[in-house]
């Protein structure tokens, strides 16, 4: 039998077994930060040593036992207080007085983060923002129930056997800069989930004016346990490691930048906790050589309104009909950075330029960045290799380029660099929309905008997060993840 102790002290250098068979070192600068009760954990995805304070592990471990207690409760909470629960929590957002109020917060997590140069784009508590979280709460309120729902039933010689949903248990979310996220999420309240909560320092602020304002309130009003819905009250992505590697969890959540989502489900997976990942986006639109090109402007300029993850970022043109469809591409371009009074930037991949592109090298324009308003040339080279790079633009619409011989080559290359999410085809032929629906690696395929793939507007269903292929398909889910969705199931036997 192994004998254990707590770790004290942590020499630099120290060497660490990790994956079974690799040594790593300790860093100066890591040993020099462990104090007793922290913890270092390794994240096989991205390869590093992190440490996570005693406090932080503290304060998610209180979070986790809080929202596992309140699941318990919640079996004995009707459907009708939970539906009760979300139409309070819309009302109260709907109120000026506390709108207001979740503003004057918002503002400031707005500045500090324009301050730290950080992106703001989905941070603003605009007031589409906030119509969208009530219409998803309505749309929460006014579903059938989702706990107790008999899936299947087979039949047998005098008796039966149901195959029931049921609560799952504590689902974990970790987001950044998202505050909608903190409505949409509580999505998972219908099934009888409990839920908690972290949220990165830009948007923490705006959450706790949320929690404060409306949703604690409204759990009181309904009866439903206070717990119910934890915020773990920490800016530090320690806090986010900490809560995604305790074992009392049904399910983690991750949504986020690639690097952030990466680091978090490593360490899920290594704790043996159940994980969902939302991270890397960008949609890929391919163009065959039957291709209109009315139809395919249309298309590019609605697939670029805003930046979201299901947002055009690389588009496939056969070199064929290059001539024809790069100066229609381009055009298109500037109709959706002028429909937000700004240029647009463009990426091409190195071999791909045309005369419809070249002066766009030549040429100055001002982009709109996290840290303000830069010069850049309007067009740069990239790398093939660079095709699953992610553009997180603020206002100015920015995109990959790539010609390719056909659609099958545009396929090769999705399913090679891109994340495996939104792939969308621009032709008239039923036949090939076909066979690039049975080819293309992706759980979102479509034959039109790419801004279509989002859970309230495809499915009306407010979602949690829309899954990517990168990280491997799912079992028996759908890409959209929504509130509904999260249960498990339950075999009843029954005399007939």
């Amino acid at each position: 039998m192994l004998n254990s102790r707590q770790l004290t002290r942590l020499e630099p250098g120290t060497q660490l077994l990790v994956s079974g068979d690799r040594l790593v070192s300790v860093p100066e600068e890591l040993a020099a930060r462990f104090q007793p009760g922290d913890a270092v954990v390794y994240a096989e995805a991205t390869q590093e040593l992190l440490l996570i304070p005693r406090s932080e592990r503290a304060a998610a471990g209180t979070a986790v036992a809080d929202a596992a207690e309140a699941f318990i409760r919640l079996r004995s909470v009707s459907d009708r207080q939970i539906d009760a629960f979300y139409a309070e929590f819309a009302r109260r957002l709907g109120d000026p007085g506390i709108w207001s109020a979740i503003l004057d917060v918002n503002r400031v997590d707005v500045e500090d983060a324009r301050q730290r140069g950080r992106s703001t784009t989905r941070l603003v508590a605009s007031e589409s923002l906030r119509q969208g979280m009530i219409d998803g709460l309505r749309g929460w309120e006014t579903l059938g129930a989702s706990r107790g729902r008999v899936i299947e039933s087979v039949q047998h010689a005098g008796w039966a056997v149901d195959l029931v949903s049921a609560e799952l248990g504590v689902v974990a979310f970790v987001f950044e800069g998202r505050p909608n996220v903190l409505a949409d999420a509580t999505g998972v309240l219908k099934g009888g989930n409990s839920v908690v909560f972290r949220i990165g320092r830009d948007a923490l602020r705006t959450a706790t004016a949320i929690m404060q304002g409306a949703l604690v309130p409204a759990l009181a009003s309904a009866g439903l346990p206070e717990h119910a819905v934890r915020l773990v009250n920490s800016a530090e992505h320690a806090a986010g490691w900490a809560l995604f590697t305790d074992r009392r969890l049904s399910l983690a959540v991750a949504r986020g930048s690639g690097h952030a989502v990466a680091v978090l489900g490593s360490l899920a997976r290594r704790s043996g906790v159940p994980v969902s990942l939302h991270g890397t986006g960008g949609a890929w639109l391919v163009a065959s050589a039957r291709a209109v090109a009315e139809d395919f402007e249309r298309v590019v300029v609605a697939s670029l309104d805003r930046k979201v993850c299901n947002t055009l970022n690389v588009c496939c043109i056969p070199r064929e009909r290059a001539a024809e469809l790069v100066p229609v591409f381009v055009r298109a371009l500037g109709r959706a950075g002028e429909r937000r009074k700004q240029a647009f930037k463009l990426h091409v991949v190195q071999g791909d330029e045309t005369p419809a592109t070249r002066p766009l090298f030549e040429t100055r324009v001002g982009v709109a960045r996290a840290t303000g308003m830069v010069e850049e040339a309007q067009a740069e080279a990239l790398p093939e290799q660079e095709l699953g790079r992610e553009w997180e633009w603020e206002d100015t619409p920015e995109v990959t380029l790539k010609l390719v011989a056909d659609v099958a080559q545009a396929i090769q290359l999705f399913n090679t660099y891109s994340p495996r999410l939104v792939a969308c085809l621009s032709s008239p032929d039923a036949a090939e929309h076909a066979a690039f629906f049975e080819a293309i690696d992706a759980p979102f395929v479509g034959d039109d905008h790419t801004r279509w793939v989002d859970g309230q507007v495809a499915l009306r269903r407010p979602e949690l997060g829309l899954s990517n292929w990168e990280h491997g398909r799912l079992l028996a889910r759908g890409g959209v993840l929504s509130g509904d969705s999260i249960y498990t199931v339950r075999t009843r036997a029954r005399r007939t």
